[in-house]
C-alpha cells in the first residue's frame, strides 16, 4: 500500500501529456516598470511556441545596466516534463561566432595577435595555399575557406579530439577565391579561427575562451556542448519529422567549437551584449572594430563585421545581431547600441521561425516604455 500511494505522489507530480507548463516566477526576473511590456512578451511568446509546435523558448531582455526580463517558457526534456528555466542551457548554433569573437578582440588587445598576419604564425601546420589568408579574413567570412558539404565526414557521433583534428575535414581545399575579394559564409573558418586563438594564447580554445569571456562578463551557463560530458541544465534537442516532434539527430560539434559549437542562455547572452555596451570587457575601439562592416574591393558591403551581422531596423535603429540555426536548436541575439536594449532568445527545436523580424517585435514592447 505504501509503494502504491508512492507511486501516485510520483505520477501527480507531472503534468499531463500536453498540459502547459506554468512559467517559474522563482526563475524568472521581471522589472516591475516593464511590467506591460513583459505581459506583452509573454504573450507573443506563447504564440510562437504554439504556432510552430516549439517544446521550449527562454527569453532575456536587458540594457546596459540590467536584465528587465528573463523568463522560460515550456518544456527542457519533453519526456520527464523538465521546465525551462532561465538556467537552461541550450545549443546557439552560429551565435557562437559571435562570443569568439571577443576571443579574437582580447588576444588583439593582449598584442598577442596580429589580425592581418598569415595565419601559419599561429597555426604552422595548416597548409599553406595559393594566397596567404589571415585571421580578420577568417573572423570576417572573406578568407576562401568552404562551408559545408554533404560529403563532409561528419558521421554520427565522430568526436574531434581538438580544434587540429577539426581541421582535417577542409585542410586540404583549395580557396573558393582570393583571399579579401569576396564573401563567402564559412563555419570551417571559425573553426580554423580558433586554431589562431588557440596558437596566440597558448591555450586550448574552451580554456581560453572560460578565462578571457565567459568568467571576466560572469557568464557561468556558456561552454561548449561536450556529447561525451554531462552538463548540468542542458536542455534535451528537438525537430519536427514527418508532421511529428521528435528527437533531433545525435551530433558531435567538437569539430566547431568556435562557429557553431557552444552552450548557452539568453541571460548570459544579454550580459555578453551588456559587456559590449559598457566596454567592461574590450576597450571601446576594439568593439568599434568587431562592429565595423568589411567593404570589398569593389566596394561591396557585406554588412558583416567580425562575427556580427550589422544593419538598420526599420525604425532606423542601427543593429547588431546574429542568428543561430543547429540540429534542436535556433538563438537569436540582437543588440541596440545606440538605444541601450539586448535582446536573445533560445529555442530547442530545429527548424524554428525566430528571426530578426520576431526579436524586433519583443524589442519593440520595451521601446513602447522607454519612450
Amino acid at each position: 500500500m505504501k509503494n502504491v500511494l508512492m507511486l501516485l505522489g510520483l505520477l501527480c507530480w507531472f503534468p499531463a501529456i500536453g498540459q502547459s507548463v506554468g512559467r517559474q516566477p522563482n526563475e524568472s526576473i521581471k522589472d516591475k516598470s516593464y511590467l506591460t511590456a513583459i505581459r506583452r512578451a509573454e504573450k507573443y511568446i506563447d504564440s510562437l511556441r504554439a504556432v510552430q509546435d516549439i517544446p521550449g523558448i527562454s527569453v532575456c531582455v536587458g540594457t546596459s545596466q540590467k536584465i528587465l526580463w528573463a523568463e522560460g517558457f515550456g518544456y527542457a526534456d519533453l519526456e520527464t516534463h523538465q521546465p525551462v528555466t532561465i538556467h537552461s542551457k541550450f545549443r546557439i548554433g552560429s551565435v557562437s561566432k559571435s562570443l569568439t569573437s571577443l576571443a579574437i578582440g582580447k588576444l588583439v588587445e593582449q598584442k598577442k595577435l596580429d589580425l592581418d598576419a598569415a595565419i601559419q604564425q599561429y597555426v604552422p601546420q595548416f597548409p599553406v595555399k595559393k594566397y596567404p589568408v589571415t585571421a580578420r579574413q577568417l573572423a570576417t567570412h572573406t578568407a576562401g575557406i568552404r562551408h559545408y558539404r554533404d560529403s563532409d565526414p561528419l558521421a554520427c557521433p565522430r568526436r574531434f579530439t581538438s580544434v587540429q583534428e577539426g581541421l582535417t575535414i577542409f585542410n586540404q581545399d583549395s580557396l573558393l577565391f582570393k583571399p579579401g575579394t569576396a564573401y563567402n559564409y564559412s563555419t570551417y573558418g571559425y573553426t580554423l579561427l580558433s586554431a589562431v586563438i588557440e596558437g596566440a594564447s597558448y591555450q586550448d580554445y574552451p580554456s581560453y575562451m572560460q578565462q578571457a569571456v565567459f568568467t571576466p562578463l560572469g557568464m557561468y551557463d556558456t561552454g561548449v556542448d561536450a556529447s561525451d560530458s554531462i552538463v548540468i541544465n542542458r536542455v534535451r534537442f528537438y525537430e519536427h519529422r514527418q508532421g511529428r516532434l521528435v528527437n533531433a539527430a545525435q551530433v558531435d560539434n567538437s569539430y566547431k567549437w568556435a562557429g557553431g559549437g557552444l552552450l548557452s542562455t539568453p541571460v548570459d547572452l544579454v550580459k555578453l551584449g551588456r559587456g559590449l555596451l559598457t566596454y567592461s570587457l574590450l576597450r571601446k575601439e576594439t568593439v568599434d572594430l568587431l562592429f565595423t562592416p568589411q567593404l570589398l574591393p569593389d566596394g561591396t558591403n557585406t554588412y558583416y563585421g567580425l562575427g556580427w551581422r550589422l544593419g538598420t531596423s526599420p525604425q532606423n535603429r542601427k543593429i547588431i545581431h546574429h542568428g543561430g540555426t543547429i540540429d534542436g536548436g535556433r538563438t537569436f541575439l540582437l543588440l541596440y547600441p545606440e538605444h541601450d536594449l539586448v535582446v536573445a532568445i533560445t529555442a530547442n527545436m530545429s527548424g524554428v521561425n525566430i528571426n530578426l523580424p520576431e526579436v524586433e517585435t519583443i524589442a519593440s514592447y520595451f521601446f513602447e516604455v522607454k519612450r
